[in-house]
């Protein structure tokens, strides 16, 4: 939730900050890696404070890397575990991510930064629930190895132009969308867009899912508590082969990235695309042919989402005093709102100074979520590996190869495998 940080808390931050740039003439490189886009509110940002960064610490040859999400996703764990390691790089939350490579040794304990640095006047419990990890990786409880500095969660985003043209309103109930969704079929629009081959196909699945959860299910699902119950994700599965059929979803999506899915909306040939906040710099510079707004997927309490991804320090970085420092930078009370307003959500922005009516909105929706402790997390999370497995899987279901009960099966028989050998 969007906050304004305590003026003691800013001036901890910003006077550790400064004593910890007198400290640090020993360094001669520092290494840094994210994945989020050049045109994201979170890469905005970073980028402008890694220029401050390089400001204070013009002795310091900084080497930036874009990476992306699949490679972290695929190579994440073999690279902490050699000397390409960066001296601080954007993660993965979660079991199978963080949680993994923490449980390895892979990454440097964060717990003394945390108060040395004052991170903790500023981040309360409920934003390191996924930085803590026990000694087996699951999430919630243990020592802190990665921050996170933003929120982020999963949407439907939608044309405002076209839904006033068709007469539809914004869906409160699973009802009202697909009632939405008839509506635009019959004018001959194909109203969902959607990358089955990537995040979004199995982002979309989980939300049809927790349309069926309870406190107890997702509990239990994300840490590994007990065999896989399969029955939300069925009707989930039945739910999304229907929306096939019916053309809500063109026959294309099987092999569809995000890119290309989020390309079918902002052109205006969709007029609906479920997504996370990661997309809303892109939105926001690369929209100009219509209004666009969010709205909460319709389920009776959870939603895909959480805190963001972790900034961790490689267990053999080279300066870990400049990580901290950069972490810090983002914690900041200015980095914050510059967060928002380039329409991030933000944990510790002045809302006073919070003119960028995107970023707003997207506080606003993460707290509605929030309010009702809907975050649900993300369905790759309690196994390693279960990101491709739901991508593929995800692909079988779309392209007809799988039936929703062999859909189940298969990912109950990763996910039980996982959960009997703890």
């Amino acid at each position: 939730m969007t906050t304004t940080l305590p003026r003691l808390a800013l001036a901890a931050v910003s006077a550790l900050t400064l004593m910890s740039s007198a400290a640090l003439a020993q360094g001669t490189t520092f290494n840094i890696w994210w994945f989020e886009g050049a045109e994201s509110a979170q890469g905005l940002t970073w980028t402008k404070a890694l220029e401050e960064l390089k400001a204070n610490h013009p002795d310091v040859t900084v080497n930036f890397e874009q990476k992306t999400f699949d490679q972290m996703q695929q190579s994440g764990s073999m690279i902490l575990n050699s000397a390409e390691a960066p001296d601080i790089l954007e993660y993965n939350k979660g079991n199978a991510t963080a949680g993994l490579v923490a449980s390895q040794g892979l990454l440097t304990n964060l717990d003394e930064a945390f108060t040395a640095e004052g991170w903790d006047k500023i981040l309360n419990e409920g934003q390191l629930v996924l930085s803590r990890y026990d000694e087996l990786g699951v999430y919630g409880s243990g020592s802190i190895w990665g921050i996170s500095t933003y929120g982020e969660y999963v949407s439907a985003y939608y044309n405002i132009d076209a839904f006033e043209k068709a007469g539809v309103k914004v869906p409160t109930t699973l009802e009202e969308l697909t009632a939405a969704f008839d509506v635009f079929k019959a004018q001959g629009v194909t109203p969902l867009a959607l990358g089955g081959a990537s995040t979004s196909g199995q982002h979309l699945l989980a939300s049809l899912a927790y349309t069926k959860a309870d406190d107890n299910w997702v509990n239990n699902y994300q840490g590994l508590k007990a065999p896989l119950d399969g029955a939300p994700y069925l009707y989930a599965a039945q739910t999304l082969t229907d929306w096939l059929a019916k053309g809500y979803i063109t026959k294309d999506s099987t092999g569809m990235n995000d890119d290309d899915a989020a390309l079918q909306f902002t052109s205006g040939q969709s007029p609906v695309y479920v997504s996370g906040t990661w997309n809303l710099g892109n939105f926001s510079a690369n929209i100009k042919d219509f209004k666009w707004g969010q709205f909460v997927i319709p389920t009776p309490k959870f939603s895909v989402g959480s805190t963001g991804n972790l900034w961790v320090i490689p267990k053999g970085s080279k300066s870990p005093e400049l990580a901290r420092e950069f972490i810090s930078l983002l914690l900041s009370t200015k980095y914050q709102t510059e967060q928002a307003n380039n329409g991030g959500v933000s944990f510790g922005a002045d809302a006073a100074q919070v003119t960028n009516p995107v970023g707003a909105n997207a506080s606003a929706v993460f707290k509605q979520i929030a309010d009702k402790q809907g975050l649900g997390f993300y369905p790759d999370w309690p196994v390693p590996g279960f990101y491709d497995v739901l991508n593929q899987k995800d692909t079988g279901l779309l392209q007809g190869t799988l039936t929703p009960e062999q859909f189940v099966d298969e990912i109950k028989t990763v996910y039980d495998d996982a959960q009997a050998s703890q």
